[in-house]
């Protein structure tokens, strides 16, 4: 039982990360357009528009630096699969931004305090 509580937190930290993320990106005048879109190929967290740009955006959430940061999650790897999924949302609403981005929302939920946002723009 205790493996099922522990994906239910997980999937509740994920959730709120998720929250604080979008809600530190609006504050950034970002427009939301989709969130947690699936297909086949994966799952994108944030879809928004910043300006003339689309912003396809990861979100980690981490209640401690143990397992590693929440940047240490997104490698190459991710970012293929990320350019891979954009290039399908693209695709099946019909929209052509002027550019496309990468971008990282690293929320720190710490047992006491304020979680901790960090915004990291452009990812390659």
């Amino acid at each position: 039982m205790s493996g099922s509580r522990s994906a239910v937190s997980k999937q509740a930290l994920g959730a709120y990360g998720e929250s604080v993320a979008l809600r530190h990106l609006v504050e950034q005048g970002m427009v939301l357009l989709d969130r947690n879109w699936r297909c086949a190929g994966g799952e994108i967290d944030l879809v928004l528009r910043d300006g003339d740009v689309l912003v396809i955006c990861e979100v980690k959430t981490r209640s401690s630096l143990a397992c590693g940061s929440p940047h240490e999650a997104v490698g190459q790897l991710k970012l293929t699969r990320l350019r891979r999924l954009a290039a399908r949302w693209l695709e099946e609403h019909g929209v052509r931004p002027r550019d496309v981005r990468i971008d990282l929302v690293a929320v720190l939920r710490p047992t006491r305090g304020a979680s901790v946002v960090e915004h990291v723009r452009g990812l390659s």
